[in-house]
C-alpha cells in the first residue's frame, strides 16, 4: 500500500511572485492656462481719491449746454485729466440728485467708457475728473471704410451694452461725446449726468445738435403711446452716428433750425445707407434705424450682426478721422 501523501506534496509548486506595491499617490491636476484668472492687483495711484488744490487747469478743450471742459494735471502723479465744470445754478435737491449720479458713475468701469474719478463741489459749482481722451472727438468724422466702421461700431456697442445691462441710460448718444484716444479705443462720454441735466434745462434752450440724434418718439411723446424706452432711444441715436460717419454729413435732409429737423426726425421715413453700401452695413443700420422702438436690436443684438462680426482686429482709427477740434459736448 502506498503511503497517503500530506497536502502540502499534492500542490502544484507556486512560484515566488514579486509583492505588488499599492501606489497610493494621486496625480496633481493639470492646469488650463486659458482658465487662469490673475490675482488682483492692489489699487494704483489712478484709483485713489483726488485732491482738487492738486490739479493744475490748462486748456480749455469743449464746451456746450452742459458745460464747460478743461484739461487739467494732477500734481503729484502728472497724469493728465478732463475736468468737466457743470454749468447752471442748480436747486438743492437737484444737486443731491447730480452728486448721487456721479457718485454712482465712479462705480462704472469698461474699456469703451470714459472714466469718472472725484467730483468736486467748488463754492455751488460741481466739477467732474474724467478720463483724458487726447484724440478728441468723432464730431466731424468721415468714416467710409466699412472694415474701420466696423470696429468703430464694436466698441460703442462694447461700451453701451455695459451701461444698459447697469440700467444706465445714455439720452445723448452723438459723435461729440464719442471720444477717442491715441491707442485706438473709443470711448463713450457724458452718459448719465446727462439724464440729470435734461430735466432742468428748459425744452426751447436745448441745442439743435442734441434734438438731431434723439429718437423720434422722444421727440414727439404721442409716438409709440407715449412710452419710451431709453436704451431703444440710444440704439437710434447710435444709428444716426454710424449713418453720418459712412455718408461724412448728417443723413437727414433738414434745413437745420430747430423745426424743420424734428419734422424730418419724426414724419419722414428713417433714413438708410447709401446702395453703394454693403448689405451687410444697410441692414446693420436699418436694424437700428426703426420707428417703432421696439423692432430696434439691442446694442447685444448688435455685436452678433455679421457687419460688426467680420472684422475683430484692431484698426489705426485715429489715423483715418480729422484732428481733433474745439467740440461742443453737453
Amino acid at each position: 500500500m502506498n503511503p497517503i501523501q500530506s497536502p502540502q506534496a499534492l500542490t502544484a509548486p507556486v512560484k515566488n511572485r514579486p509583492r505588488r506595491r499599492l501606489d497610493l499617490s494621486l496625480p496633481l491636476p493639470q492646469r488650463d492656462v486659458s482658465l487662469a484668472v490673475p490675482l488682483p492687483l492692489p489699487p494704483t495711484s489712478s484709483s485713489e481719491p483726488k485732491s482738487y488744490s492738486d490739479l493744475v487747469r490748462g486748456d480749455r478743450i469743449g464746451s456746450g449746454a452742459g458745460g464747460t471742459v478743461y484739461k487739467v494735471v494732477h500734481r503729484p502723479t502728472s497724469r493728465v485729466y478732463a475736468l468737466k465744470i457743470i454749468s447752471g445754478n442748480h436747486d438743492e435737491t437737484v444737486r443731491r440728485q447730480i452728486c448721487r449720479e456721479i457718485k454712482i458713475l465712479r462705480d462704472v468701469n469698461h474699456p469703451n467708457v470714459v472714466k469718472c474719478h472725484e467730483m468736486f463741489d467748488q463754492n455751488g459749482e460741481i466739477e467732474v475728473l474724467l478720463e483724458f481722451m487726447d484724440k478728441g472727438s468723432l464730431e466731424g468724422a468721415h468714416v467710409w471704410n466699412e472694415h474701420h466702421l466696423s470696429d468703430l461700431s464694436r466698441q460703442i456697442l462694447n461700451g453701451l451694452a455695459y451701461l444698459h445691462r447697469r440700467h444706465i441710460v445714455h439720452r445723448d448718444i452723438k459723435p461729440s461725446n464719442l471720444l477717442r484716444n491715441s491707442e485706438n479705443n473709443v470711448k463713450i462720454a457724458d452718459f448719465g449726468v446727462s439724464r440729470v441735466l435734461t430735466q432742468t434745462i428748459e425744452p426751447c434752450n436745448s441745442s439743435v445738435g442734441t434734438i438731431a440724434y434723439m429718437s423720434p418718439e422722444r421727440i414727439n411723446t404721442d409716438l409709440n403711446q407715449g412710452m419710451y424706452d431709453g436704451c431703444a432711444g440710444d440704439i437710434w441715436s447710435f444709428g444716426v452716428c454710424v449713418l453720418e460717419f459712412f455718408l461724412g454729413r448728417f443723413p437727414f435732409n433738414a434745413k437745420g433750425d430747430w423745426a424743420s429737423l424734428m419734422c424730418a426726425i419724426c414724419m419722414s421715413q428713417p433714413p438708410e445707407a447709401p446702395e453703394n453700401a454693403s448689405p451687410e452695413f444697410r441692414h446693420f443700420v436699418s436694424s437700428c434705424l426703426q420707428r417703432e422702438p421696439a423692432r430696434r436690436q439691442t446694442a447685444v443684438q448688435l455685436l452678433q450682426h455679421p457687419f460688426v462680426r467680420q472684422n475683430r482686429s484692431p484698426q489705426n482709427l485715429y489715423q483715418l478721422l480729422p484732428h481733433p477740434m474745439s467740440s461742443s459736448s453737453s
